[in-house]
């Protein structure tokens, strides 16, 4: 760490005890990312008027080159933070994984969802019992009222959207779908 941590207590008496725990978590938070510019740590206890259920708050400010990372933890009262132990641990926990999300998205690690291959109906022959997907590629493929999941063939019209998985073999018709999934109210994005 290019600058020293600084440790900082509010509302409560500086512990020698809680500062070397803050530091020595601090120094573990390099493994997860090791360009850490400057580390800023409040440890804050509510008001000294409060002698039963006082809660220890804990704000972590990291620096790394080009972005401020901060943990806040003000969410929903964890009982466990009236130890002052447990909401540094937990505070530093939360540290942890934003740093890992961080060298995640800096390596290009980050995940992306890959988009299942879907299209709208395009042509429907409901006597026959068949229909064309018009893919979101341009492809038209095949499907056979069977091949519509739960029963569906019926309830489908012209211009809906659904997902297909693509049969590897070909019919007469050219490619043929396996299933075809209505999509509903819920649409892809790609």
């Amino acid at each position: 760490m290019q600058i020293p941590v600084q440790v900082t207590f509010r509302n409560m008496d500086p512990s020698e005890a809680v500062e070397a725990n803050v530091r020595e978590k601090t120094e573990k938070l390099e493994k997860y990312f090791d360009r850490i510019v400057s580390c800023r740590v409040v440890v804050e206890s509510p008001h000294r008027r409060h002698h039963k259920g006082k809660l220890y708050h804990v704000r972590i400010d990291i620096g790394v080159p080009g972005k401020e990372i901060v943990v806040n933890h003000s969410g929903p009262k964890n009982h466990a933070h009236e130890d002052v132990y447990v909401a540094v641990r937990d505070a530093f926990n939360a540290a942890a994984r934003r740093l890992e999300d961080h060298a995640r998205k800096i390596r290009g690690d980050v995940k992306s969802h890959q988009v299942p291959p879907h299209g709208k109906v395009a042509r429907l022959f409901p006597y026959e019992g068949y229909g064309f997907v018009e893919m979101s590629d341009g492809r038209e493929i095949y499907f056979h009222r069977n091949s519509v999941v739960n029963d569906g063939f019926d309830q489908i019209e012209v211009g809906h959207e659904v997902r297909v998985a693509v049969a590897e073999g070909e019919s007469a018709e050219g490619p043929q779908a396996s299933a075809v999934t209505p999509i509903g109210k819920h649409h892809l994005i790609e």
